[in-house]
């Protein structure tokens, strides 16, 4: 059998190609490889279909969530309320800037927060909330952002994964304060490189995120503060001012993929498929199943024994996220304990993800549900 990753970008250079040579070429010819009407471009392109006011390029995601905490003034002393299954840089920003994360556990059908548990957390010392629109699925925003007001809360969407999610007909990353985005080669819409860029409706915001990505200066060698050096370099604002063209039909690749596997997998017993119909648009970052096990000690050891079966026969699989937040080693000192948010606690024992990709195959596909029922026997 052919090997099958978990993520593929050959295919896509195979038809984008000469687009993102010219693209690059263009700006390499010009000498303006910092900033100017590349980026610019990129900017506007990108907010216009957020469909959001402003649009802030940056160098990463983790940066685009420094900066918006870093832009809402959040820091020494505040509470951001997050959740702990999700990248390290969602609660890691958190702690950069000096204030402490509060995690919530998640729904197990979405792995999103789970909103019922929020206005729990709030305390008088909480500032923002950060939901993460995990694997491509949006979270309940007008929901969230009822309590968000009710307790005068910022709301940073975390979009990393989500870039094209929508809930209600508007896409993530317009429906909070601020939309955080990464554009890591293996997200919807990926770089060549590392990139990121907030999105926000209120211009004084942009206007402050423009001076902290670029040590916090306003005109030449003048700083009104201190920030970083966090610009996005034109050659990559190029890239992904010609992919952002080719987005919505990547996505609606994903939507299809997405339901080939639930109609390939929904026959085998013990496995938790993703809901296919969930309210919003998901845009399939990651298609994650779950392998569940009668007893809860064993379900970590049966997932796993069912990846290495699975690689052996060419399918690589992945696990987001094998160790919960809240748990992890640089979390210590907040003391949260084993079985204390029990769902995001099952989730990394049980999840893996299966190859998705635009241009993953049916054979491909069909390759992977056989080999998975195969190792359920």
């Amino acid at each position: 059998m052919n090997k099958i990753p978990p993520f593929d970008l050959s295919e896509q250079f195979k038809v984008i190609g000469a687009e993102i040579n010219a693209a690059a070429t263009a700006v390499l010819a010009s000498g303006r490889y910092i900033g100017g009407a590349t980026v610019e471009t990129f900017e506007k392109a990108f907010a216009e279909y957020i469909g959001s006011r402003e649009c802030v390029a940056c160098n990463s995601g983790t940066d685009a969530l420094l900066l918006a905490l870093r832009a809402l003034d959040i820091g020494v002393g505040d509470e951001v309320i997050t959740t702990p299954f999700t990248f390290v840089a969602t609660a890691e920003v958190i702690s950069a800037v000096g204030a402490t994360p509060v995690f919530v556990d998640i729904e197990l059908d979405s792995y999103n927060l789970d909103l019922a548990q929020v206005e729990a957390a709030i305390s008088d010392r909480t500032k923002a909330i950060i939901p993460v629109h995990l694997f491509g699925r949006p979270v309940d925003m007008t929901r969230l952002m009822a309590i968000a007001a009710v307790h005068h809360l910022f709301v940073i969407e975390d979009c990393a994964q989500a870039t094209g999610a929508e809930w209600e007909n508007r896409k993530v990353g317009s429906i909070g304060h601020l939309g955080c985005f990464s554009f890591y080669p293996t997200k919807n819409l990926g770089a060549c490189g590392d990139g990121g860029a907030i999105t926000t409706h209120d211009s004084q915001v942009s206007e402050r995120l423009r001076r902290l990505r670029d040590h916090g200066r306003k005109g030449s060698y003048f700083y009104e503060e201190l920030g970083v050096n966090s610009r996005l370099d034109a050659v990559q604002a190029a890239i992904l001012t010609v992919k952002l063209g080719y987005l919505e039909a990547w996505n609606r690749n994903r939507q299809t993929i997405a339901q080939r596997y639930q109609q390939l997998l929904s026959p085998i017993p013990d496995l938790c498929l993703p809901p296919i119909d969930a309210p919003g648009r998901s845009v399939w970052n990651q298609y994650t199943i779950r392998i569940a096990e009668a007893n809860p000690r064993a379900e970590q050891a049966r997932r796993d024994t069912i990846r290495s079966q699975l690689l052996d026969r060419g399918i690589i699989s992945m696990v987001y996220y094998p160790l919960s937040l809240h748990l992890q080693p640089a979390y210590a000192h907040l003391g949260y304990q084993p079985g204390q948010l029990p769902k995001a606690e099952q989730a990394s024992r049980e999840v893996l993800s299966l190859p998705m990709f635009p241009e993953l195959t049916m054979e491909q596909q069909e390759q992977v549900a056989f080999a998975l029922k195969d190792s359920f026997g």
